[in-house]
């Protein structure tokens, strides 16, 4: 029998997907999907970026970002394979020096506080500086939340056996039939399509 896991966690933080705008010194922007551990009320967030991303190169040295949150999972899937069909409108925010963007839900503008790149992965702790909201989140959708699976295992290419990523999508793509409209089945089509021209015959 697995072992339960506990009522409540030591601190109540948790992981929220959504897109990260960073940019560099000369305030060129970087889109990229990342998944902060955040506390409940959006008060701290932790970004965990590979040393060899662009979101770690800019934050590394220009210190600031902006988190979204989003449910355009068609914006999802493209950022989480680096292949933007055309880049989303950014616009800036006043005393920030980096852009967010236009259409999202929800923006958190983020200031590194301490940055621990002495692991695989960056520890980077961040205060929030400034936040707004665009407009409401369109709600909980099973096939959003495939779509989101889906994107996260585009990135685990050569980490994760072919075979556990193949069994994954089919067991996704129930989800993706049953609940998805037209924005969700692109965004998986194009996910589907992507994994399965990078994975082994």
């Amino acid at each position: 029998m697995p072992t339960p896991l506990p009522l409540t966690a030591p601190t109540d933080e948790l992981i929220l997907e959504g897109i990260v705008v960073s940019c560099n010194q000369q305030g060129q922007p970087n889109i990229a999907p990342m998944g902060p551990r955040v506390t409940r009320d959006l008060t701290r967030f932790v970004l965990k970026p590979f040393h060899t991303s662009q979101t770690y190169q800019n934050l590394s040295v220009a210190r600031r970002c902006v988190f979204h949150v989003i449910d355009d999972v068609e914006l999802l899937a493209h950022a989480a394979t680096g292949q933007l069909p055309s880049p989303p409108t950014l616009v800036p925010i006043d005393g920030f020096n980096c852009l967010r963007l236009a259409e999202c839900c929800r923006w958190f503008a983020l200031e590194v506080q301490t940055l621990d790149d002495s692991t695989e992965r960056a520890n980077i702790e961040c205060r929030v500086v400034a936040h707004g909201e665009v407009r409401p989140f369109f709600g909980l959708n099973r096939a959003k939340h495939a779509v989101l699976e889906a994107a996260i295992l585009a990135t685990r290419i050569g980490i994760i056996a072919d075979h556990e990523i193949r069994d994954e999508i089919e067991r996704l793509t129930i989800a993706i039939h049953k609940t998805a409209g037209t924005q969700e089945r692109n965004a998986f089509n194009y996910l589907q399509t992507y994994i399965t021209s990078r994975l082994s015959p």
